[in-house]
């Protein structure tokens, strides 16, 4: 359908930059919580100020922008096949402008990576910030699958490009997801006598 190869990439990349833009955010307050407890930093005063919410909110507007651009100047259409499959006619979306597609996806891998790279320098936090270790596995994970998706897609057809991007994006997903949260989930489940103050004071003397 027009609509759906219309907004399926630009969809894709809106909502993706969301997701990577809120863990730059937590990686970004976690860095800000860790260093204004240090006797005179003067990020003390960005504690009260709610960064995260103004993070997620420009580097969203940002991939929102590209992807307006992308669909004012050279939007996605359906087109037909007549080449690939002899006999046979294979409809399938074009993607427009390649420089915006790569754009967008370059935008969102660049956000992941600034975000990789600010949980990679405080990973050796004390345990109760240890949430950067997480986010950092999460962001390497999710580095990986992009990278490896690009020749990937590059090189396939048809329904088998749209097969590798689905399996990019929920290989993706399930990484950030799993990284951040299963940690969490199996303490809550299985080790509730951690989730105490006074079992995190423990851990930290």
């Amino acid at each position: 359908m027009d609509i759906t190869c219309l907004l399926r990439q630009t969809s894709f990349g809106v909502f993706f930059s969301i997701g990577v833009s809120s863990v730059l955010a937590k990686t970004i307050t976690v860095c800000i919580a860790f260093k204004a407890s240090k006797p005179g930093s003067i990020l003390v005063k960005w504690i009260s100020f709610n960064v995260s919410n103004y993070v997620v909110l420009v580097c969203s507007s940002v991939q929102v922008l590209i992807c307006v651009i992308w669909l004012l100047v050279s939007p996605p259409y359906v087109e037909f096949d007549h080449d690939s499959y002899p006999g046979k006619i294979i409809i399938q979306c074009n993607e427009g402008s390649v420089i915006a597609f790569y754009s967008m996806l370059g935008y969102m891998g660049f956000l992941a990576a600034v975000s990789f790279v600010l949980a990679f320098m405080v990973r050796t936090l004390p345990d109760n910030f240890n949430e950067a270790k997480y986010i950092t596995f999460s962001m390497l994970l999710f580095c990986s699958v992009w990278i490896s998706m690009i020749p990937a897609y590059l090189s396939t057809k048809g329904k088998y490009m749209v097969a590798v991007e689905i399996f990019a994006i929920l290989t993706s997903s399930a990484g950030i997801l799993g990284c951040i949260f299963l940690p969490k989930i199996y303490i809550l489940l299985f080790e509730p006598n951690l989730n105490s103050r006074k079992a995190i004071l423990e851990r930290n003397k």
